[in-house]
């Protein structure tokens, strides 16, 4: 009862603590809608398949399932055999996805999808797709292509395989997408089989057939029917869709952090400025206990109101952020909305936990204000810090000064995260060492000013400061935050950007490198054009093999073959010690390891040594890598800058060092960029929201003292030029302590990209960006405060005209 009374009576002093709930409840609930629906999803083309069998999944470096293993030929052919026995099995079908690409007049149609494009007839089959017109392939230089491509049947189409460009004829034409060639050609280009479809009848109950499809395949695999069928999902997809589950987690984050410090600033400031009511509430007999249960009772209230209207604009917001991951190449194109209970209940959830999680510590404050407060007739703060503020703050400084150490040494893939860390533990220091620093800051701005302007606005601003630390302090902590995630993540990108180019440019000094140009990757026929050889070049030819792991089962890994007779060694493999501690392999051991047509052989580790990107982890000969991968693509060829290629097929093109090294950064800068971007907008947001509540109960409380100023002969301008300048200096100071505590972990993170690059790194900011921020804390403080006072100043002269 008491805290719904304290809400009606100092909604004002909670609104923006209200706010940060809702926001932050709705950018939570957003993600998690979001983040449930984007799980995997049935290909188009196998849902005519009604059951699917799948080959045993290897484990990956990091323990959890990964690839499928894939089936030989020969035992795909036995599999299949045995489960078209099966009652009810109207088509058994043998599937198979491989590179196919057409070319139309001479330039390649650039898809995503192109690495499983193509498919051997049968599995038209598993698809809702028919023919338009013409007919299926009946020998290998026949295809069926898409309607939408162009060709009509009996004309021809290029198409570029692994092995290079070859004309076909289109025997026919389909309304789906896909290349569709003779089975027999199907399995010369991909012999292994990660997937056998059944067509059921039309009377027959699923189930029933899936259990009788069990019992035929025994322990060679699996059987799945329903969603499970999207286990079989393209490569491309899949990591689209852990690239937005990144961002949604990364904006999740953010959103839990600064919700928390805004309602725990909020209610830090609300509790100071009700400390006479509190010691009202002591001297009439309030125990410790009930003023606790108060104000977390005040902080549930609005966590549950916060969090209910948080709800719903999550799911308004829900499509918006689907459109922006879209926007971003994020998630699959048929990325579908699905609101389901869970996501907003959790949603609510979080938002009173978080609530209440802020206000815990104005809850301790609150309750060691002694009863003699109410009967003080000024509110002057006789201990800016307490013990626990204490000691939290030098916690976190200890913390972010250590992380800073830290990310000057730390490995390159935490660097950033450490940083990013430092910087979060010494943006909390700074809100909460604010009471003990700002006072001395405050007069060192302001005493100058008044000794040179000397007017009654500088020195009250300048008294207001000093003697209000703890409320200066709940002030300036949003714009800490803003600017100290503006400076973080703004220098973050910006110095990535300088470091990594100049890193690989340096490394490729002297080499030109030839790339794919609207290609899935290099052919066959591109490596030969760039005369790429056993020495002086570099032509890696990526794969996925299979190898038995240290602790049992099959763990996958990435292999590449080689050229250079320096590791290319018929019936050899060299190894870097990382993957050789992963298989538990030593230099002169024999393993069996199984490659892409499923088929295994015997290699000897000829070699085990220190990780090297450019070698590879796990090195094959590429003749043999070609022969168990026969639609394998190279990625890039290096070659030395005076042997660069002249004439290339098209498809390839050939770039110097920093141009390939400026391109490949720009494909991830692009999301990361991004992602700063939609953090610092949430970030600056919750901050100005935090500001401008904050001036504003300021600017409320300090109603009757304004009014005083007035009766004493201050006009209105001096009366609002004292507030917009005590706003102006807040703002200030917070920026300060903003971009002094995100400096130190900025310059750590150049000196180890430096170190490790071996190039001049030095700190990079993005001084729009801090500026812009700034600027905007600036704005947003100042609105409120010119608002709440001119409506006090308008109040108290009408009511002065009424006497």
């Amino acid at each position: 009862m008491l805290a719904a009374a304290n809400l009606r009576t100092h909604w004002r002093s909670f609104l923006a603590a209200l706010l940060a709930t809702t926001f932050g409840v709705a950018v939570i609930s957003a993600t998690l809608i979001v983040y449930d629906s984007s799980r995997p999803v049935v290909q188009p083309r196998l849902e005519g398949a009604d059951v699917l069998v799948l080959p045993a999944q290897a484990d990956n470096e990091f323990g959890n399932e990964s690839d499928l293993i894939p089936w030989s030929a020969d035992g795909a052919r036995q599999i299949a055999a045995d489960l078209g026995g099966v009652p009810g099995a109207e088509a058994v079908v043998t599937d198979r996805s491989f590179y196919a690409q057409p070319f139309i007049d001479g330039v390649p149609i650039e898809d995503e999808g192109a690495q499983d494009a193509g498919h051997g007839w049968s599995s038209a089959l598993l698809s809702p797709y028919r023919l338009t017109a013409g007919v299926a392939p009946a020998n290998p230089d026949q295809v069926v292509v898409p309607s939408s491509l162009g060709p009509t049947a009996g004309e021809s189409v290029t198409v570029n395989l692994a092995a290079g460009l070859k004309s076909f004829t289109v025997s026919g034409t389909m309304d789906g997408p896909g290349i569709y060639f003779t089975d027999d050609r199907a399995e010369q280009l991909d012999p292994g089989v990660r997937a056998i479809g059944i067509v059921a009848a039309s009377d027959v109950r699923i189930d029933d057939l899936e259990t009788t499809a069990e019992e035929r395949l025994g322990d060679r695999g699996r059987v799945v029917t329903g969603i499970d069928r999207a286990a079989l999902e393209p490569e491309f997809v899949s990591h689209r869709r852990n690239l937005g589950n990144q961002l949604i987690v990364a904006m999740s984050t953010i959103g839990l952090f600064t919700t928390v410090f805004v309602v725990g600033s909020t209610f830090s400031l609300a509790t100071a400025e009700r400390r006479r009511e509190i010691g009202l509430l002591r001297t009439v007999g309030a125990a410790t206990g009930q003023v606790r249960r108060m104000v977390l009772g005040e902080a549930a209230a609005i966590g549950l109101i916060g969090g209910l209207v948080g709800a719903a604009l999550g799911v308004a917001a829900a499509p918006a952020l689907r459109a922006l991951l879209l926007n971003l190449d994020v998630q699959p194109p048929d990325f579908r909305i699905q609101i389901s209970a869970w996501p907003l209940t959790l949603a609510v959830g979080i938002g009173i936990f978080v609530a209440v999680i802020g206000a815990w510590a104005a809850a301790g404050s609150a309750t060691r204000v002694a009863p003699m407060e109410a009967l003080l007739a000024a509110a002057v703060e006789r201990r800016p810090m307490t013990p626990l503020r204490w000691t939290a703050a030098l916690v976190a400084l200890a913390g972010g000064s250590g992380a800073t150490v830290l990310t000057t040494t730390a490995a390159t893939d935490s660097r950033v995260n450490i940083a990013v860390g430092a910087a979060m533990l010494l943006i909390l220091a700074a809100a909460l060492l604010a009471p003990v620093v700002i006072g001395p800051i405050s007069w060192t701005v302001t005493a100058p000013l008044a000794s040179r302007f000397p007017s009654a606005a500088a020195m009250l601003v300048g008294a207001e400061l000093t003697t209000g630390t703890r409320r200066a302090a709940a002030t300036a902590a949003p714009v800490i935050a803003a600017v100290g995630f503006a400076v973080l993540l703004s220098g973050i990108v910006q110095t990535m950007a300088v470091a990594y180019p100049a890193q690989q440019t340096e490394q490729l000094r002297g080499l030109a490198l030839v790339t794919p140009d609207g290609t899935a990757g290099l052919s066959d026929q591109v490596v030969a054009e760039t005369g790429a050889g056993p020495v002086g070049t570099r032509a890696g030819l990526p794969t996925r093999v299979f190898v038995p792991g240290e602790h049992g089962g099959v763990t996958v890994v990435d292999a590449v073959g080689s050229l250079d007779e320096r590791y290319a060694a018929p019936g050899r493999a060299v190894l870097d010690e990382a993957t050789a501690g992963l298989l538990g392999a030593q230099s002169g051991e024999t393993m069996s390891v199984t490659f892409a047509d499923g088929k295994s052989e015997s290699v000897v580790v000829w070699q085990v040594l220190p990780l090297d990107p450019a070698r590879g982890p796990f090195v094959l000969p590429r003749d043999l890598v070609r022969e168990h991968d026969p639609s394998a693509l190279t990625d890039t060829v290096f070659v030395p800058q005076d042997r660069a290629p002249t004439h290339l097929t098209v498809g390839a093109r050939v770039e110097d060092a920093y141009s390939f090294a400026l391109q490949d950064y720009r494909v991830d800068a692009r999301l990361t960029n991004w992602l700063a971007a939609v953090l610092i907008i949430m970030a600056v947001g919750y901050s100005g929201l935090a500001v401008a509540n904050s001036m504003a109960m300021s600017a409320y409380r300090r109603r009757l003292d304004t009014a005083v100023l007035k009766m004493s002969g201050g006009t209105d301008r001096q009366l609002m030029s004292m507030a917009v300048g005590e706003t102006a200096v807040v703002v200030l100071i917070g920026s300060a302590l903003g971009l002094i505590v995100t400096v130190p972990p900025l310059l750590a993170m150049a000196a180890g990209l430096s170190r490790v690059t071996e190039t001049q790194v030095g700190l990079q900011i993005e001084w729009s960006t801090v500026l812009g921020v700034i600027a905007g804390c600036f704005a947003l403080a100042s609105a409120a405060t010119v608002a709440v006072t001119r409506r006090g100043l308008r109040t108290r002269s009408g009511t002065s005209s009424a006497v």
